[in-house]
């Protein structure tokens, strides 16, 4: 053999045709973890505290829902679930949608997709964009509306569609379990005392909380809901008067903390003019709910979620 020829074994020819002939969905996770211990220390947190985020926007699709979204779409896969001839049907309140929009453009599956209609206009452009069809539910029942209006579309017709089921498909939370969690877990040297984040659909709250329960009881989960019912925060639920996700488990938070709307407006505004980062509104719910933990704490490193970033609200005006 030519002394000058390299040698390449065959893990690395593995790596080397995935860099050749790989898709943008092999770009799901691996998101940075962002440094706002400063931000944190301005508004009044104790020095000992850090406060830490993941910048899930940097995701495919733009947001954290792009992990449960390839998870489910990969599982129903593997089953048959999802077989060639059949459409891809959820309800969203956008993130998850656009996520299914993607991948069924890449994978070559039509997608169907029932919003509420008064989800912004750029959550739905969004969503058209990548070839999906966009079905709106009444804007006052909020995403329960579409959660009832997919439910009939599908007992009409089962045989036409995959249901995602987000709200009630393991997949949900194993792709966190998966994935978020353990990048935490590395990200931060196992040095994670507090996992605070919203509930929408919970699975990132479940899937992550229970993979970082297992490497260290320890660490407190702490959920985050809108103050009441009639603190509309994009992205979350009020759990007490909403459909309860099947996937929820009331039993794994160590606290529930309630945020404001205006909390979390004002926050998000804050990030984009003092960190730099233009966020949707539940991460500056998630900032806000992190931020009011740390106040109680003297030592701690704490970590909470970005899920998106805010180009899918301006028009709602939350940045004028």
């Amino acid at each position: 053999m030519n002394n000058l020829t390299p040698v390449v074994d065959r893990s690395q020819r593995v790596v080397q045709a995935r860099k050749l002939t790989g898709t943008i969905l092999d770009q799901v996770g691996n998101t940075p973890l962002l440094d706002l211990s400063h931000f944190a220390h301005a508004l009044g947190v104790a020095p000992g505290v850090a406060i830490y985020a993941k910048a899930e926007w940097l995701n495919p699709s733009g947001s954290v829902k792009a992990h449960a979204a390839l998870r489910i779409v990969e599982e129903a896969e593997r089953t048959g679930e999802l077989a060639p001839g059949k459409i891809l049907i959820d309800s969203s309140s956008g993130n998850t949608g656009i996520a299914f929009a993607l991948i069924g453009a890449v994978k070559g599956f039509a997608v169907q997709l029932v919003m509420p209609g008064n989800v912004s206009p750029e959550r739905k452009a969004l969503v058209r964009a990548y070839g999906a069809t966009l079905i709106t539910s009444d804007p006052l029942e909020g995403s329960d509306g579409a959660i009832r209006r997919v439910r009939a579309m599908v007992a009409a017709e089962p045989e036409r569609y995959f249901y995602a089921n987000q709200y009630n498909n393991p997949a949900n939370w194993l792709a966190h379990y998966e994935s978020t969690g353990p990048e935490i877990w590395q990200q931060t040297d196992g040095a994670v005392t507090h996992f605070v984040v919203g509930l929408g659909t919970t699975g990132t709250f479940i899937g992550t909380g229970r993979y970082l329960k297992e490497q260290n009881p320890a660490i407190q989960l702490v959920s985050l809901q809108p103050a009441d019912e009639m603190s509309v925060i994009e992205g979350l639920k009020y759990l007490e008067t909403a459909i309860t996700p099947g996937i929820y488990d009331p039993t794994l938070h160590d606290q529930d903390l309630r945020v404001e709307a205006e909390a979390a407006w004002q926050i998000t505004r804050l990030l984009a003019q003092k960190a730099g980062l233009f966020v949707g509104v539940s991460a500056g719910a998630a900032v806000a709910g992190a931020i009011e933990l740390a106040k109680t704490l003297q030592q701690g490193l704490v970590v909470t979620l970005l899920p998106d970033d805010g180009s899918k609200y301006v028009s709602l005006g939350i940045f004028d």
